[in-house]
């Protein structure tokens, strides 16, 4: 009876093919801390990177889409983009449809600053950590905020045009009221004007925001500005380089153009050939790769629960959020070859098409 009661227990711990069993291995870790990938092949999964982006209307943001896509992939990581084009309540679908789908860190470049504030709690109630990449999201609990320097932005493009007009009529043509940025370039602005605004030297005789950032609606208020000061402005500062852009196209109207400076920011290709034709004075280059790269960089950190390593504090209306900031540079025509275009950014033929030689 013993004999055969040890005969068995030996088959019943014998596979078909007389292997034994042994305990089933531990699930590898998934790159994300967490317990994933495929038994058989021993990968881990791929963490997945939610890009929820306002517009791809704009030069600047297609370069933006590419970079960050490239810089997220080499990571060995992949991403999932959907643009919404200037439609609130879309980006909030395309935001919901991307945390349905388990992202693993959702990244936002928000049409409104106001509005996304909502899928950062959903996010979070999904356990999905978000960062604002390039635009604060106002009213949140955001994880990180990587971006430029947008207050220094307003600087430097003031800088460079209170040291060609010291004194005179500006006119002022701001980005969306929506967008957190613009109210901080506005901030960086007017912390320059103010002194010379107080001493009677400068007067800004036209200040308004260009809604949703259309190049219709800024061309319209700097038609406007025009009007009402019968063509006599001294100087323009505009929240980005299709908004001067638009500026320079009223100042042409009246013959003005290349006579008013203009400042801009972006680095935009058509800004970069103004500048060198001589129609717009200077822009801000924003190196758009590296920005790319650190918020990929830093996405797949907040993805795998680790430190940031954030060095500064932004508030945005309900907690100082932990920022990367990156410093802006200031563009002209005395320094475009070193800038712009040693870094690839624009070549010089395309820069320089329209000059004669």
């Amino acid at each position: 009876m013993a004999l055969a009661l040890l005969l068995a227990s030996l088959l019943q711990a014998c596979t078909g093919n007389g292997a034994v069993n042994e305990p089933a291995p531990t699930p590898a870790a998934s790159p994300r801390g967490g317990i994933g990938g495929d038994p058989s092949t021993g990968k881990d999964d791929k963490i997945k990177v939610g890009f929820s982006m306002d517009t791809l209307k704009e030069e600047r943001w297609l370069k933006d889409r590419d970079l960050f896509k490239a810089a997220v992939e080499s990571l060995g990581a992949e991403v999932v983009i959907m643009a919404a084009n200037g439609d609130d309540a879309q980006q909030i679908s395309q935001a919901e449809t991307m945390i349905s789908q388990g992202v693993d860190v959702l990244v936002v470049v928000p049409h409104n600053a106001e509005a996304m504030a909502a899928i950062v709690k959903k996010a979070h109630s999904a356990g999905i950590k978000v960062l604002a990449y390039d635009r604060l999201v106002k009213n949140a609990d955001i994880d990180l905020y990587v971006s430029f320097d947008n207050e220094m932005v307003g600087k430097l493009q003031t800088q460079a045009i209170t040291r060609l007009v010291p004194k005179g009529k500006y006119v002022y043509i701001g980005g969306a009221d929506t967008d957190n940025n613009a109210h901080m370039m506005k901030e960086g602005v007017f912390t320059i004007l103010q002194p010379s605004i107080d001493k009677g030297d400068i007067t800004v005789v036209y200040d308004q925001w260009t809604k949703d950032w259309l190049t219709a609606n800024s061309l319209a208020n700097m038609r406007a500005a025009l009007k009402a000061n019968g063509n006599r402005i001294d100087a323009v500062i505009a929240a980005n380089d299709a908004t001067a852009g638009s500026a320079i196209e009223a100042l042409k109207e009246q013959g003005l153009a290349g006579r008013v400076p203009v400042a801009g920011q972006d680095a935009e290709l058509a800004a970069a050939q103004r500048i060198v034709e001589g129609t717009q004075t200077m822009t801000v280059y924003k190196p758009i790769k590296r920005l790319a790269e650190k918020a990929a960089e830093l996405a797949l950190k907040l993805a795998k629960g680790e430190s940031a390593g954030a060095d500064r504090k932004v508030n945005n209306g309900k907690i100082e959020v932990p920022s990367v900031l990156l410093p802006p540079i200031a563009v002209d025509k005395t320094n475009i070859d070193d800038t712009i275009i040693a870094d690839g950014f624009h070549s010089r033929e395309d820069v320089y098409k329209n000059v004669k030689k």
